[in-house]
């Protein structure tokens, strides 16, 4: 048998499935000599060989495909970071994405973006939904509580509202910027050919010329940093820098932190804010 320093999969896989309680599996019953599953439950939750799992916790018989690693990962009910710690030991690899869709965040993710008081912040998903914002963001860019859940999609804004367009400066740039940003986005997450992805670019090419044609440039950027400026009918022209990060553990949400570009925006987005007593309802703005 292989050591524990030369068989590091088998030494994951033998740690994990020792931890699972067998009563709640439906497998209690005779005493058990050692603590969590047996080497044969795993392989039968997996619907795997019995033979084969032993030999992978041994050491032997080779790498294991993508599909074994993925029936595995379920029978010892993995969670997301720990089935992609299985594939990189098992593969040298991360597993392909897998896209699931996303309706809202979680509370602690929201005191985040609470926390910013003077700093506007979201999360979108891969398909560009907004699910999170703050009061700063309500204010500079609009009101998405206000918006149905099918209105808080950032292209649906940019490409079906002439106000949206004329509220953001620099149009042009920002729209190629976004298709861009969103072909890389939903590839990443693994989500190019899927249902939702097909029928919102069919839904947009049908509403914008502009859309369908830079869709068919095939452009991918990445968003990372950056400055948009806004046209906001109390506050002016603003001129905002974004920095985009991708949040731990969740690849298929993405947070956009937007910041004064200069001391003069600072303080005309200071007074906007504290001068406002509710969140802005008449900017349907969306970010880039």
């Amino acid at each position: 048998m292989a050591s524990d320093a030369s068989n590091p999969l088998g030494t994951y896989l033998r740690d994990r499935r020792t931890r699972l309680d067998p009563a709640a599996f439906g497998f209690a019953g005779s005493r058990r000599r050692t603590p969590g599953l047996r080497r044969e439950e795993v392989a039968s939750r997996a619907n795997i060989s019995p033979t084969w799992y032993t030999w992978l916790e041994q050491g032997r018989g080779g790498a294991p495909s993508a599909d074994v690693l993925d029936r595995i990962a379920k029978g010892l009910m993995l969670t997301e970071p720990e089935r992609e710690h299985l594939y990189m030991l098992g593969l040298g690899r991360l597993p392909e994405a897998r896209y699931r869709p996303v309706d809202g965040i979680s509370p602690r993710l929201q005191r985040v973006l609470d926390g910013m008081v003077l700093s506007p912040a979201i999360i979108k998903t891969a398909m560009w939904d907004v699910v999170g914002w703050n009061r700063a963001a309500a204010v500079l860019l609009t009101d998405y509580a206000k918006l149905p859940r099918e209105g808080r999609n950032i292209l649906r804004l940019m490409f079906a509202s002439d106000r949206v367009r004329a509220r953001n400066a620099d149009f042009a740039d920002i729209a190629r910027f976004v298709v861009g940003a969103f072909r890389a986005d939903v590839a990443r997450a693994g989500a190019s050919s899927s249902a939702e992805v097909t029928a919102l670019v069919a839904e947009l090419s049908r509403l914008s010329p502009d859309f369908a044609a830079l869709w068919q440039d095939n452009d991918v950027v990445a968003h990372g940093e950056g400055t948009k400026r806004i046209h906001h009918p109390d506050a002016g022209l603003l001129a905002m820098e974004f920095s985009s990060f991708t949040v731990e553990g969740r690849p298929e949400l993405g947070m956009i932190i937007y910041n004064p570009a200069t001391p003069a925006d600072a303080k005309r987005l200071e007074r906007l804010l504290f001068t406002r007593g509710d969140p802005a309802i008449d900017l349907p703005f969306e970010d880039r």
